[in-house]
């Protein structure tokens, strides 16, 4: 492609509300255009050429694993989100509109109820499973503050696949090996990237695994092990069970008075006892659907803090709030001084899984300025989860090495949805003895257009792009330096024939601009290698450049076919 024939309208200005460097560079550099500043953007040539690219290689390998591509309605019937009872549950994120004829439908944020609807009218029986279908198709969430470019758009372009399976153990495999391809398409794309274990969110599910592409710039926290592979999201992670040599405090259910002694310090200093034998009582408001809430009382260990994505999967709510002290009052609770022991009509009290059995505790006795020593919970029935939020420094489950926090760019997610879609939409198959069975279903999802700005987080400098080699929009660029010195433009014009005719991709820089002005042009763009053909040419000289690092090497315009060979 010669680029003065091409579409790339590079610029110096950086986007008002343009902070991260892919934001900044796919703006700059001409790959995507901005909609009115609402989170949609337009695909430009250079852009739908790098998507394309990634596209590619997401389809490759699925194909390749014996995954089978279709092409779903983009507007989906409000109906089948009904059915499965998603339809208010998933939130205003949802964009709900009516036809003419007054019937409700949305544009697709996800897809599982589409594909759950097409299966259900195809397959009959267990002969015609497993069966794994897959889409790369836009999507649409209404995020109520889209940001940071393709990162947190509006609109974006999805690969989404679903697994349909006739036992738990046979969907148990072809998660481990969409895990496996999904592995093969981040390494392709030159990314570096963690796979981990993450909370199943509005999708549901027995389990899920997050591909957290490594980069500062990354809106998650993830919880890594550098000693072993174990890596989770915040949501998710778990941590070694902790001891604690200090004293513990030596009571029997004495209640004793504490003036004015709210918090877990003051409290700490006030016994000097190590905040490991406090109990941390967070009270919160908890969710449901059609408006029913409840107050809920967590209590975990002073020394820890409360996960809160933990603590509403816990109680299987939507969400939870916060609750004022006078809500509080009117439950019979009372800030600073409560506690699990509360009985209280219309408090739930949920207890994190490191009070089981636990003893010689303080907590509060749901009484103004009163605490309760060595209280034990030895053969206490309660509702028990893992409430804890994993801390820096936390020893490994796997290894018992120190965790530690990193940020990441969810880039892919897999889930094991067993039923959750399949029993509420009616998707059965009849068994080898003719009994209908609910399909036990995966589902596995890729942010293809999000990748663009992940490969860029990761690979970037202060002067632009750095594409890897499977996505870069092309292979080569040729900068002819001065194409008014015909010697120059001639060259220039015999290795593009010659290169395009090999099969590579090449940029032909053939405009009538300052050499300066089109090197800050190919280092904005980030093509991996570039020849530029210069003042060198009287010596029988080219430059080669690798963008990455620009290093530059002088080439023998007789060999410069062979050093691309070599390196492109």
């Amino acid at each position: 492609m010669r680029f003065s024939r091409l579409l790339i309208p590079t610029t110096k200005e950086t986007p008002n509300d343009a902070t991260l460097a892919s934001h900044i560079y796919l703006v700059r550099g001409g790959f995507i255009q901005s909609v009115g500043g609402s989170g949609l953007y337009n695909f430009l040539p250079l852009g739908k050429k790098v998507l394309d690219k990634v596209h590619s290689v997401v389809k490759e390998e699925l194909d390749c694993a014996g995954c089978q591509e279709v092409s779903l309605s983009f507007v989906t019937p409000a109906s089948l989100w009904q059915e499965s009872g998603r339809f208010e549950k998933y939130g205003k994120e949802l964009l709900r509109f009516k036809d003419r004829k007054e019937n409700d439908f949305i544009l697709g944020p996800t897809h599982e109820e589409m594909m759950v609807n097409l299966v259900r009218q195809t397959v009959q029986s267990y002969k015609q499973l497993p069966l794994n279908l897959y889409q790369i198709n836009l999507k649409f969430r209404d995020e109520i503050r889209p940001r940071f470019g393709l990162m947190r758009g509006r609109e974006f372009l999805m690969k989404d696949g679903y697994s349909f399976h006739t036992s738990t153990e046979d969907m148990q495999r072809e998660f481990a090996l969409m895990e496996e391809t999904y592995k093969k398409i981040f390494t392709r794309l030159g990314l570096e990237f963690r796979v981990v274990e993450a909370d199943s969110g509005a999708i549901g599910g027995s389990g899920s695994k997050e591909f957290m592409v490594l980069a500062e710039s990354g809106e998650d926290t993830i919880v890594v092990c550098d000693a072993c592979e174990y890596g989770a999201n915040i949501e998710a992670a778990v941590r070694k069970e902790k001891k604690c040599e200090a004293q513990a405090p030596e009571a029997n259910f004495a209640r004793f008075y504490t003036p004015d002694v709210k918090t877990i310090e003051a409290l700490s200093e006030y016994f000097r006892v190590d905040p490991y034998y406090l109990v941390k009582t967070v009270a919160k408001r908890a969710l449901y659907d059609e408006g029913r809430s409840e107050v809920v009382l967590f209590a975990l260990r002073g020394s820890d803090e409360l996960q809160e994505v933990k603590a509403c999967n816990a109680v299987n709510a939507n969400d939870l709030a916060e609750i004022s002290e006078e809500e509080l009052a009117q439950a019979g609770l009372i800030a600073g001084f409560m506690g699990p022991t509360a009985t209280l009509e219309g408090v739930r009290v949920v207890l994190d899984d490191t009070l089981k059995n636990a003893s010689s505790l303080i907590c509060g006795a749901n009484e103004k300025d009163y605490h309760l020593v060595g209280v034990n919970l030895t053969g206490i029935e309660a509702e028990y989860f893992d409430l804890v939020a994993v801390q820096e420094g936390d020893l490994c489950s796997c290894c018992g090495k120190p965790l530690r926090y990193t940020k990441g760019i969810e880039a892919g997610h897999i889930f094991q949805l067993g039923t959750r879609y399949s029993e509420p939409l009616g998707a059965t198959f009849l068994d080898e003895n003719g009994k209908a069975q609910p399909m036990v279903m995966g589902t596995y999802g890729i942010g293809v257009s999000r990748l663009l700005a992940a490969i860029i987080e990761q690979h970037h400098d202060d002067k632009g792009c750095i594409w890897t080699k499977e996505s870069a929009p092309f292979d080569l660029q040729i900068i002819i330096s001065n194409v008014k010195d015909e010697e120059q433009r001639m060259l220039g014009e015999e290795l593009y024939k010659k290169l395009r005719t090999q099969g590579k991709d090449v940029l032909l820089d053939d405009r009538k601009e300052r050499f300066g002005f089109k090197m800050k042009d190919y280092e904005l763009l980030g093509i991996p290698y570039a020849i530029i053909i210069g003042k060198k040419l009287q010596d029988g000289l080219v430059e080669f450049v690798c963008r990455e690092g620009l290093h530059t090497e002088d080439v023998l315009i007789d060999a410069v076919i062979d050093v691309v060979n070599q390196k492109v």
